[in-house]
């Protein structure tokens, strides 16, 4: 053996010193393979078959929020571990990013695989978040929207990633729209490429749409509710999921005193979602009367087609461990 040098550590002498190296290699799904391996009716039906396969959104821990620097955003940490999937997903959530031509949302989703939980790739988190967001609505009232002989006219709010991503899911399970339209603040500012032929109108001309539509979608980072829930009918289905914090809301109260009120968790709801918080904090909102979406997925609990129902989603982390799972087995069983 050399000499040491002082300060130096001396090489090992035998196996039980070597540090054991992973024996796996990580790959990364970026957007676009992402996009290729899971189409969205499969993200649906991978939620759906989780729920229905006995997971417990419950058993999630509530996400770790950091304030990033200067009030820019936030940092979310969300980790969930199932029989469905194992994963952790840390993202940044930063305003003004649209204002830089950037996603609002950034960041990686990594998965970790049984029997040893070596992790085995790391998932683009805005990609994912796109995927499995509209995903998660759709599951939570499908045959609802899938009857025989239903049309929905649709109406948007936001024309982003989100509000996009629940058109393009709500047709790939084959959801009759008769007709879409997205409402924005700022028509000459969205991106034709995601809302293709369908129609878009400015917030200002919004009432006259809300009027018509039975299906509405909540997508934007709106703190106070965004239409007059009084100009929906009876039978009609908001699906919510732009807010997160328990002081923002999309949707009125007065719109959760009269629906069917879907959550993917009582618990986090009433933690997290302005939607539910609020409406509960006025008492026109029972928490008992919230419906876990699970028994509603599993056939426990009916939703009455002749009354409105409202979908509140915030995102959990077992949906992206769900689906980021559901995109790794596809990968494995695609052709080389």
């Amino acid at each position: 053996m050399p000499p040491l040098v002082r300060g130096s550590v001396p090489p090992p002498t035998n196996r039980e010193h070597i540090v054991p190296v992973q024996p796996t290699t990580i790959a990364f799904i970026g957007a676009a393979e992402l996009a290729g391996l899971l189409p969205p009716r499969e993200a649906v039906a991978a939620i759906r078959n989780a729920l229905a396969g006995g997971l417990d959104p419950a058993a999630d821990p509530p996400r770790t929020v950091l304030e990033l620097p200067q009030g820019h955003g936030q940092l979310l940490s969300m980790p969930s571990a199932s029989a469905f999937g194992v994963g952790a997903k840390t993202i940044s959530a930063v305003p003004g990013n649209a204002e830089r031509g950037l996603p609002r949302i950034q960041g990686v989703h990594l998965v970790f695989r049984p029997p040893s939980y070596a992790p085995v790739a790391v998932v683009d988190g805005a990609a994912l978040t796109a995927l499995r967001t509209p995903a998660v609505s759709v599951a939570a009232v499908l045959p609802l929207l899938i009857r025989p002989g239903r049309g929905w006219r649709c109406v948007v709010f936001g024309a982003g990633p989100q509000g996009t991503g629940h058109v393009r899911t709500l047709r790939d399970v084959g959801v009759d729209l008769a007709e879409v339209t997205y409402v924005v603040r700022d028509p000459a500012r969205v991106d034709q490429a995601l809302v293709g032929r369908d129609e878009v109108v400015a917030a200002a001309d919004s009432a006259a749409w809300v009027r018509r539509a039975d299906l509405v979608v909540c997508a934007t980072s709106s703190a106070t509710p965004l239409f007059d829930s009084s100009h929906l009918g009876a039978e009609s289905v908001v699906l919510a999921v732009g807010s997160h914090e328990p002081g923002a809301r999309e949707v009125d109260s007065a719109f959760a005193a009269r629906a069917q009120v879907v959550v993917e968790d009582p618990a986090t709801a009433l933690r997290e979602c302005g939607d539910i918080v609020l409406p509960v904090a006025e008492g026109v909102l029972a928490p008992a009367g919230l419906l876990p979406m699970a028994r509603v997925v599993r056939g426990d609990l009916d939703l009455d087609p002749a009354r409105p129902v409202l979908f509140k989603g915030c995102g959990m982390a077992w949906q992206d461990a769900v689906v980021a799972e559901a995109a790794v087995r596809a990968r494995e069983a695609a052709p080389a």
